[in-house]
């Protein structure tokens, strides 16, 4: 039996694609960036600690337990006028949060000002940790014992 030989296929080179502009790249982190300032703007001018502002928690008025968000906003309206230790004991984990959020904003402007692409890939084993975390948090608060967790 004969082989046919053909020839290789001939690969054409594609053009390059030029990279977007900076301030395209920087859109949509710029965006967010203004949006959380407002938000957190907002709540720093008009205080949660003054009753009429802000809803109460729904899962605190009807079973007198605190979700891991409660005290999150008397935390930020804390931390925006710089009182630390007041943010970190209205809601610990909200002020790691501000924290971690400020460094993917970060990493984020500056894979975008690259031109490289934010990647970030949770998986199934992140996922059930962030859940376990939250959970715990509210656990421990809500004992007698976590009184210091309680906003």
């Amino acid at each position: 039996m004969n082989a046919v030989s053909r020839p290789a296929p001939q690969t054409i080179p594609y053009p390059a694609v030029p990279a977007a502009p900076m301030w395209r790249r920087l859109a949509v982190p710029g965006g967010l960036f203004a949006a959380v300032a407002g938000a957190f703007a907002y709540v720093g001018a008009v205080d949660p600690n003054q009753p009429g502002h802000y809803p109460v928690c729904p899962l605190y008025r009807i079973t007198g337990l605190y979700c891991p968000g409660c005290g999150g906003l008397r935390s930020a309206h804390a931390f925006v006028h710089g009182d630390l230790l007041t943010a970190l004991h209205d809601n610990a984990l909200a002020v790691a949060g501000y924290l971690g959020f400020a460094v993917l904003w970060t990493v984020w402007v500056v894979r975008a000002a690259r031109g490289r692409p934010l990647r970030m890939e949770l998986g199934p084993v992140h996922l059930w940790g962030i859940g376990v975390l939250l959970l715990l948090f509210t656990t421990v608060r809500n004992l007698p014992s976590g009184g210091w967790l309680h906003p």
